[in-house]
């Protein structure tokens, strides 16, 4: 078993024992291909639709600098392993807000995932 699967079983049973209570289930849409015409404005793209669950939190305050990231943005943890897409900057997530427990859509922002390619980390700003 490589370092990458050790490492993703490993934070995969983190996610369903000590992090259960913060997961977040989520929901991401984009327009996928297609032929957008000038004249009527319209497209032929389909919305394309991917899912997955992470951990929801908000940004540590040394990391907030009002310029990049934003008091109100928040950072959703994924597992690579556990998402049904590619994420991408554009993208809009939809997900639970651990607090309230009400629906937020969320505009997908840059997308870091580390050397392993364990886990994603996504930036999102509420619509």
């Amino acid at each position: 078993m490589s370092l990458r699967d050790t490492m993703q079983s490993s934070f995969g049973a983190l996610f369903d024992t000590a992090f259960a209570e913060v997961m977040a289930d989520f929901t991401g849409t984009y327009l996928g291909p297609g032929i957008y015409d000038p004249v009527t404005e319209e497209t032929t793209a389909q919305t394309v639709t991917y899912t997955g669950r992470g951990v929801l939190t908000r940004y540590k305050l040394e990391q907030i600098d009002n310029v990049n990231i934003l008091s109100t943005d928040s950072l959703l943890i994924v597992l690579t392993n556990e998402v049904t897409d590619l994420p991408s900057a554009g993208h809009k997530i939809t997900a639970k807000d651990p607090i309230t427990g009400a629906l937020k859509t969320f505009d997908l922002l840059p997308v870091k995932i580390d050397p392993a390619k364990v886990h994603y980390q996504l930036q999102l700003r509420a619509v």
